[in-house]
């Protein structure tokens, strides 16, 4: 059975290369696509993606099968496996189909008509493909719908018209006590023996309020009941107080809790100063340390305002660039080494064209050097029938600016 795994390989490696979704991988694999054929197909059966709601890999994997010329196989039997496998699996699969591979796309046509996740496969490539490629289905999905009475909306079932009532959907931030002016609210918060729930939706109301700097030394108070995290919603609210909060922030972020050394450190990175630099490096040290790698490319944004004058995070940023199995922020700490200290750059703008993430390969596009094999690259991504639409154009755009 397909599982997540965390225990990814070493960044240097090209097992970790393809795990982490790194431009480099699909490079060295394209070398030897015999040697590099299981660890591709190990990059589907198990999801190395450390955030899979945030995390790209289908793209990136589509495209090694495609530039491999590797057999279809081993990833249309995962369809038959758990749903995260059969997830991952399917969405490979629609990609390949929309580059003409009739294997793919009669894979997963037989899937909806016979296999267990059928109506999620079905759902998936209704959004991607073209609606004849689909719309023949109607009669297998009706059949297979009966006695199981679920709410279905979106394609397909708004086009064959067996969607349920869409749930209703909030418009913004809703105020849950209007009634309630702030300074209460704030009484509400700074009282020890209130319930937390009370607190929290106190809270809540003041994130759909204009900021109130009266909420700045009350924070320290409002950790959870287990000391571990701040209450839910007081993160949003405090960052939305701007500069005001930026002394009470120095404090915080040299507190022994972590939580509010965190939140100390997110208001410095959006608002701080100069003199605050060394605390950010410091925090961006604390995470690498302990191998933190969902939230450093806000600390990175925040030390790129500085320019060179934080040239003493440059070989952190770096070290999180080569080894964060998050590719998510991977482009975060590209951009603030552009900001702080771009040596050496080129031949990682150049990696970049062939990197899972989009917006990594936006800065490729954007920024790699006018060499010949760039210009290749750059073809290939304008002409992929599978790229992002966005990446496509700027291509091209790039391309044709090159071109004489």
């Amino acid at each position: 059975m397909a599982e997540r795994r965390y225990e990814h390989a070493p960044a240097h490696t090209l097992p970790g290369l393809l795990q982490r979704g790194r431009g480099l991988g699909a490079r060295m694999a394209a070398e030897d696509p015999a040697a590099a054929a299981g660890l591709v197909y190990g990059c589907l059966r198990w999801d190395w993606r450390w955030d899979r709601q945030t995390d790209d890999r289908h793209l990136y994997l589509a495209r090694l099968l495609r530039d491999l010329e590797l057999p279809l196989g081993p990833v249309i039997e995962l369809l038959a496996h758990g749903e995260d496998a059969c997830e991952r699996a399917a969405r490979v699969l629609e990609l390949l189909a929309l580059d003409g591979s009739v294997e793919a796309r009669e894979a997963l046509r037989a899937h909806v008509r016979e296999g267990e996740h059928w109506a999620a496969v079905l759902e998936s490539v209704a959004g991607a493909w073209p609606v004849e490629w689909w719309d023949d289905l109607a009669g297998p999905a009706r059949e297979r719908l009966k006695g199981h009475p679920e709410d279905r909306w979106g394609e397909p079932w708004d086009r064959w018209g067996s969607a349920a009532p869409r749930p209703g959907r909030a418009v913004g931030l809703r105020d849950p006590m209007p009634e309630v002016a702030s300074a209460r609210l704030l009484e509400l918060l700074a009282d020890p023996a209130a319930p937390e729930n009370r607190k929290v939706t106190a809270l809540g109301a003041l994130a759909a309020r204009a900021p109130e700097p009266g909420l700045v030394p009350l924070v320290p108070s409002l950790g959870a009941a287990d000391g571990a995290l701040a209450l839910p919603r007081l993160p949003a609210v405090v960052r939305g107080l701007g500069a005001p909060a930026v002394p009470a922030a120095r404090e915080w972020a040299g507190t022994g809790k972590p939580w509010l050394v965190a939140l100390g450190c997110q208001v410095l990175a959006e608002h701080g100063e100069a003199e605050d630099v060394p605390m950010l490096v410091a925090a961006l040290e604390r995470d690498w340390v302990a191998r933190t790698w969902a939230g450093p490319m806000y600390t990175a944004r925040g030390l790129a305002r500085f320019g060179p004058g934080a040239a003493e995070a440059v070989s952190l940023l770096r070290r999180f660039w080569l080894w964060t199995p998050h590719s998510y922020e991977r482009a975060a700490y590209l951009e603030a080494l552009a900001e702080i200290g771009p040596a050496g750059l080129e031949s990682v703008h150049v990696e970049c064209l062939w990197d899972c993430e989009e917006d990594a390969r936006l800065l490729g596009v954007a920024h790699a050097p006018d060499r010949p094999e760039v210009r290749e690259r750059l073809a290939y991504l304008r002409d992929d029938p599978m790229e992002e639409a966005g990446v496509r154009a700027a291509a091209g755009e790039r391309l044709a600016a090159l071109t004489p």
